[in-house]
């Protein structure tokens, strides 16, 4: 989170800022380009040698700025105005905090951030706090006023940044030409999420020469933890998802979604009185696999199968007559590669191809029995490793190098646990760099987010942030009102807009959270 220096006091206080101690008038490293500050909570770094050339910047090209910036001052007070709109809003039964933090932030609060996370949300906190800061540098500069120094700290673990003005230079402006230097940081943040969202926009075609995008989901990183290590290894190929063809990253995150909420939908469906659940996946065994198979045995109400076996049953079907039923532990792995049956297989363009529970003469249709909320899940994969695997086209199904296995559990967490991406090496060399441009899609994504964050922090009228000066600048234009009442309306729409602020912040961080993300 970013906290502006406080630039300009309206009604006569002193320049301050962010922990109330009093700013100097000059840097206080004399003849120096930079001074240090530290203690056990805050250290910051004042830098003085960019004043010169933002100053001559400002002078030099002062009439398209003030243009610039004039646009920024509606965008400021437009963000100023939408964001106290959605304050008021959480007094609505269903507000929608919790949807406005995914959607700005990236991620649910709920979401464990990872290391790297941590480093990504770091870096883009503060490419996007300079930005912040030398938008509000450059409009004053443009209105002839020189900053005194630029301020980086860090508070804690947070970064931050300030830029420090001449009050009476400031105090002295027209209302208009303040309120450009206060918006030039919210404004100069929205234009750089436009240039985040326009870079990932064309990314694919950056990249084009050495990557392909959306022809494969490649895995980047499998964490110890993952469900799947041990099964993918970085720069394997994802080729299907219970025999549907994933492409990208969002592909694998929404089938499984698909898949698991077609597994809740149907594990209500018991029979027989045991703890199995007609899944409506099965696979056609042929009757001699099923004699030679080896015969469990029943516990506490559930089959149990020796090793790694599998136990397996006949699949009820709709519209079928009933079959015998059939208990037996079998190997996934090797009944996996028999063709489907049953109607609970998601496809495509094909719809009738798994359909019903109709086998060849000589085989039957069994599905694995599992306990419910527990999905049954293929995961067809290709090895990239070796130059033999890295060099197939899409035809996927005649290569030795495809691998498939069955993935039973949490689907959902096991689709979040691995990291994968849609751009996959053209050249083996490449895949020395199999993680760039995931590094880069991380990097403009998370400074997309965080400059947004900064839009909208900034705009929030409260105590100590550029809503602040943004608001106190507003009220001179009511000139019906006398200077004390501009003052104590100030201090009612400060004081309700951090309060409010605060619920909002309760709201999405300690209200509403699911149990799991």
């Amino acid at each position: 989170m970013e906290i502006t220096g406080r630039r300009m006091r309206r009604f006569g206080r002193n320049r301050e800022n962010d922990d109330g101690s009093v700013l100097p008038t000059r840097d206080g490293g004399g003849n120096g380009n930079a001074e240090n500050e530290a203690s056990c909570c805050y250290c910051d770094l004042k830098i003085t040698m960019l004043n010169e050339p933002i100053s001559r910047l400002g002078r030099r090209f002062s009439g398209a700025m003030k243009i610039w910036f004039s646009i920024g001052l509606g965008f400021g007070v437009a963000s100023l105005l939408l964001v106290t709109l959605f304050l008021l809003l959480q007094f609505h039964p269903k507000p929608l905090s919790n949807r406005l933090a995914s959607s700005v932030f990236g991620f649910s609060p709920s979401t464990r951030v990872s290391l790297s996370g941590f480093v990504y949300v770091f870096v883009s906190t503060v490419v996007t706090v300079l930005v912040h800061e030398l938008g509000h540098a450059l409009a004053a500069a443009s209105e002839g006023i020189q900053m005194e120094y630029i301020a980086v700290f860090i508070a804690a673990i947070f970064p931050g940044g300030l830029v420090a003005f001449d009050h009476d230079l400031l105090q002295s402006l027209p209302s208009f030409n303040a309120l450009r230097v206060y918006c030039a940081g919210i404004w100069h943040n929205a234009v750089f999420c436009a240039l985040c969202a326009f870079g990932l926009f064309l990314l694919p075609v950056m990249l084009s020469p050495f990557y392909k995008h959306g022809e494969s989901l490649v895995v980047v990183d499998v964490p110890s933890k993952s469900p799947l290590f041990g099964y993918l290894s970085p720069g394997d190929a994802i080729v299907s998802l219970d025999g549907i063809r994933v492409y990208k990253p969002s592909e694998w995150l929404e089938l499984a979604a698909i898949l698991d909420k077609q597994n809740t939908e149907t594990s209500n469906a018991s029979f027989g009185g045991s703890r199995r659940f007609h899944h409506g996946k099965g696979y056609c065994v042929p009757v001699s696999l099923i004699e030679e198979g080896f015969k469990g045995k029943m516990v506490e109400n559930r089959y149990v199968c020796p090793g790694d076996l599998t136990p397996f049953s006949t699949l009820p079907c709709s519209g079928v007559a009933a079959l015998k039923e059939v208990s037996v532990c079998l190997d996934a792995k090797d009944i996996v590669k028999l063709n489907k049956c049953g109607d609970g297989w998601v496809t495509t363009s094909e719809p009738d191809d798994h359909s019903g529970c109709v086998c060849p003469q000589g085989e039957m249709c069994l599905q694995a029995m599992q306990s419910p909320g527990v999905s049954w899940t293929e995961i067809t994969y290709i090895r990239t490793s070796s130059q033999d695997c890295s060099r197939l086209d899409l035809d996927f199904n005649a290569s030795s190098c495809v691998g498939t296995f069955v993935f039973i559990g949490d689907l959902i967490a096991m689709s979040r646990s691995v990291q994968l991406t849609a751009y996959q090496p053209r050249w083996l060399f490449n895949y020395f760099f199999k993680s760039l441009p995931d590094v880069i899609e991380r990097s403009l994504t998370c400074t997309f987010h965080v400059s947004l964050a900064l839009v909208l922090l900034n705009s929030l009228p409260v105590y100590y942030l550029d809503g602040e000066s943004i608001l106190e600048s507003s009220l001179q234009y009511f000139t019906w009102l006398s200077p004390r009442k501009k003052k104590k309306a100030l201090q009612i729409c400060l004081f309700g807009g951090s309060l409010l602020s605060l619920l909002a912040f309760f709201r999405i961080f300690f209200v509403g959270l699911p149990l799991s993300e």
